[in-house]
């Protein structure tokens, strides 16, 4: 009975042993397949993590509790030479990309969110409002291959060609915590332009909203041409924007009726004229925010003087007013003949009535 248990007792501690290194095993294929797994994360959420990353100081965000702020909608002409940056190159030309292949890569890969653009032209962004790229690309007849669950489309079969218009948001707002007037780009929407089968005119395509927000940390890795005659004159695409480089009409403003310009412009010389007026209500509110700048500059010119010259003009006005003054009291004696005559007159109305 004893050697019966024994038996067992070395069968059971033989089992455990040999069981160990298949345990190790099990763990280090669960390891393994956990590794797999976050490898085969989507790209969005190692896009968070690279935003993460590359965030840095300089942005500015819009406070939320502003005193005062204006929303603008406006049209970028990429035909426009101060835009014309963000359109070269057509196609990619090693690491220097334009502005819509960019952006179409890092939403194509998850890294960036895009959102739909509904018929008002308003942007949402809500996470009922994302669109997938690959409904994008099948709305809009682009051409694309699946490899591997994912989506990719070669370089030549971006569209970049046919975006020559961007429609742009921007906020001009006046921070008072700290009185400043800022212009911040918050959404923009890459327009596609097609040219008609039978000839006709171009029609837009709106493709999707990107919030600024979201993709401003990438921008800094981008460079955009600033000069045609000094083609080594580039700045960062996020400078170009937080600068305020790009020029655009503006087509829309927030408004209580929700109207855009041409709703409530009757003609196009009405249209030019109401975009002129907002124009220089915003330029007004940016010069004179901290008074009128004219007096300032009058205060200004007077606190510059010599002291020996402010001396002088005193003492020139002080003169000045005292021969005025002098001059009124001399004028204002009355002469002795017309007294003395006055005086004979009253003298013998006098007699006469003793």
């Amino acid at each position: 009975m004893k050697r019966v248990l024994f038996l067992l007792m070395i069968t059971l501690v033989a089992g455990a042993v040999s069981a160990q290194p298949k345990a190790r095993r099990q763990q280090q294929q669960q390891q393994k397949a956990q590794q797999q797994k976050q490898q085969a994360q989507p790209a969005q959420s190692q896009g968070m993590s690279m935003r993460a990353r590359l965030s840095f100081p300089t942005a500015v965000e819009m406070p939320e509790n502003v005193v005062w702020r204006r929303d603008i909608y406006r049209e970028i002409d990429l035909n426009d030479d101060a835009n014309a940056g963000l359109y070269y190159p057509v196609e990619p030309i090693d690491k220097q990309l334009n502005l819509f292949t960019y952006v179409f890569k890092l939403a194509l890969n998850g890294y960036i969110p895009v959102y739909e653009y509904r018929l008002d032209g308003n942007e949402v962004f809500t996470d009922s409002a994302k669109v997938q790229m690959k409904t994008v690309l099948d709305n809009y007849h682009i051409f694309y291959e699946e490899r591997d669950g994912k989506v990719r489309v070669d370089n030549s079969d971006i569209p970049s060609a046919e975006v020559k218009m961007y429609y742009l948001k921007e906020s001009a707002y006046f921070d008072d915590a700290n009185s400043t007037f800022h212009r911040k780009v918050q959404a923009v929407c890459p327009v596609m332009i097609r040219e008609d089968d039978f000839g006709g005119e171009a029609s837009k395509y709106p493709l999707f909203w990107v919030k600024y927000s979201d993709l401003e940390p990438f921008l800094s890795r981008q460079t955009v041409m600033t000069s045609n005659l000094n083609n080594a004159a580039t700045m960062s695409m996020e400078d170009y924007f937080t600068m305020n480089r790009y020029l655009g009409k503006i087509y829309k403003t927030n408004n209580m009726l929700g109207k855009t310009l041409a709703q409530y412009c009757p003609n196009d010389s009405a249209l030019a004229k109401e975009q002129k007026k907002i124009e220089a209500e915003l330029k007004a509110f940016e010069q004179n925010i901290f008074g009128d700048q004219h007096k300032k500059d009058s205060l200004d010119s007077i606190a510059k003087l010599d002291p020996r010259q402010l001396k002088a003009a005193k003492k020139s006005k002080s003169g000045k007013t005292g021969s005025s003054s002098s001059a009124k009291v001399k004028s204002s004696k009355p002469k002795k003949s017309s007294t003395s005559s006055s005086g004979s007159a009253r003298m013998s109305v006098r007699r006469q009535r003793h």
